[in-house]
């Protein structure tokens, strides 16, 4: 053979070698190909096993000790590493120091608010009294109003020289809002409120200054807006950390039109993807100018705990990583049997009865105001046998009816969700549905409706950040307007490591010591 190669020439060794090269590449090509396909039908086999895995559960049921697991390992709550609150902690005191440097009850009726002040009005009988004497008197209670009250608070600030002639010092002024500027902190909290909490359109608010003989141009109002959100953006900043460290989200979005937009004379059509930590009652509305996967990339990519969704693509993916356990929501599942009412009333309200037995089991847990492992125990005693039977009555029924019929959906929806629809037996801090987050999602849409728009991506994302505080403080029954005027007045000057202490739950716990 060397014999052989000797006494080929040049080019045709070079040529015989590029055979084999090619030779070579089609034989790794096809082992790849081979490999691919082989990795393909496994993943087949093993969907298809799951598939066999939940239709058996569906229709013999699904045993008790897949929910139990082991009483020792506590999936929630989750906690954020050391490294990372302390990086956390640097990054918001450099954000800090960054803006603070750049800038009586009646029968029958309700009771009267005990903590408002009172305003008493002694009224006599009219004529000659003294020749009587005062034997009692009747009090007659009524809740009364005063419009906002504008006032200029005037700093006045003392100079002081010592008698040395050695220097002067004076009074120090407080940290402002806005630096320079005339409104104080009640006033952006009254603003900012009105515009968010109460859908008042800032034209409106202009109209009501005009009617106190205080004229503002709207220019002026939309910098102070915009200068009061900014202020908040390291707590908002502290709440994107603490949210990403929970072992616990749902998550859902809604949109937001944007004048700013590529295509001329249209509105861009934005997103504020919404997450939810049930336990800690926190909520953030993270705008994004888009729907698709990357848009979740800073708040899931490192998640790790149980996901509640409506079953979007995007969440879907997400819940396929192996550490992340997807929950599904019966709110939803509930629904698609609501619509099938008109298609198969029968059929639709046996669901919907099954369905409400499972929710049923939520109310008594509620009422009786159970801790988790109790609430967890209750489910397993009472939910689990219900959800046994819903599920072999579906797998039963199913093939009985079209499947772009509306029953035949709803079916299918579940059948498609079941082990994710179960996942709530597992742990009793989970939630049957994601009800919880569409209710703070309802503020945007009241929002959509005054406001139809946000000028900007930027001035869409600031909304979603006072849209996040406003649905903390309706969670945990706070005073929007107290909170706020609280943390505006507060944020410039407090502790970096204490900026939690500013979040509409403690401050609530504040005021009520």
């Amino acid at each position: 053979m060397d014999m052989a190669l000797e006494n080929l020439s040049k080019e045709n060794l070079i040529a015989l070698l590029k055979e084999k090269d090619t030779s070579i590449e089609r034989r790794d090509a096809a082992i790849e190909s081979y490999q691919k396909i082989n990795s393909s039908l496994q993943e087949e086999v093993d969907y298809l096993k799951q598939q066999v895995e939940l239709f058996k559960r569906m229709q013999f049921g699904q045993k008790r000790e897949r929910f139990e697991g082991d009483p020792a390992q506590g999936v929630l709550p989750f906690e954020a590493p050391a490294e990372a609150v302390a990086l956390q902690e640097e990054t918001i005191k450099e954000q800090i120091t960054y803006t603070r440097k750049s800038q009586s009850a009646h029968k029958g009726r309700a009771a009267l608010p005990a903590h408002l002040p009172v305003e008493e009005v002694e009224i006599y009988p009219q004529g000659d009294l003294s020749e009587m004497v005062c034997i009692g008197k009747e009090v007659t209670e009524e809740l009364e109003c005063e419009p906002a009250r504008f006032f200029i608070r005037r700093y006045i600030r003392y100079k002081y020289a010592a008698k040395s002639g050695e220097g002067v010092t004076t009074g120090e002024l407080p940290e402002r809002v806005i630096d320079k500027g005339i409104p104080g902190a009640g006033l952006l909290a009254m603003i900012l409120t009105d515009k968010y909490v109460d859908h008042l359109p800032l034209y409106r608010q202009k109209q009501r200054f005009a009617r106190e003989n205080i004229p503002i141009a709207s220019s002026t109002l939309e910098g102070w807006v915009k200068q009061g959100l900014e202020r908040l953006e390291p707590l908002f900043e502290q709440l994107k950390f603490d949210i990403k460290a929970k072992g616990y989200l749902q998550v859902d979005e809604t949109t937001i039109k944007v004048l700013e937009s590529d295509k001329k004379g249209a509105c861009h059509l934005g997103w504020y993807w919404v997450y939810h930590a049930p336990l800690d009652g926190l909520v953030l509305m993270d705008y994004q100018p888009t729907r698709g996967a990357v848009a979740t990339k800073e708040m899931l990519a490192h998640f790790k705990g149980y996901l509640q969704s409506d079953g979007y693509g995007v969440y879907e993916k997400i819940g396929q990583r192996p550490e992340v356990i997807p929950v599904a929501c019966w709110a939803h599942a509930r629904r698609e049997f609501e619509r099938a009412l008109e298609n198969d009333k029968v059929r639709a309200a046996k669901a919907l009865e099954l369905i409400q037995q499972l929710y049923a089991v939520e109310r008594k847990a509620k009422e009786a105001q159970l801790p988790a492992d109790q609430r967890k125990q209750l489910r397993l005693d009472e939910a689990l046998p219900v959800l046994n039977e819903l599920g072999k009555w579906i797998f039963a029924e199913v093939k009985n009816t079209l499947p772009k019929s509306q029953i035949g959906k709803a079916m299918r929806y579940a059948m498609a969700r079941w082990d994710k629809l179960s996942v709530y037996l597992q742990d009793g801090s989970l939630q049957i549905d994601n009800n919880a987050i569409e209710n703070a999602i309802r503020p945007i849409a009241l929002g959509r409706k005054n406001f139809l728009f946000a000028g900007t991506h930027e001035a869409a994302a600031r909304a979603g950040m006072i849209y996040s505080f406003f649905a903390i403080c309706k969670k945990n029954e706070v005073n929007p307007f107290g909170w706020l005027k609280y943390a505006l007045e507060n944020i410039m000057t407090i502790n970096h490591k204490n900026i939690r202490d500013l979040y509409p739950q403690n401050f609530k716990k504040l005021t009520e010591l």
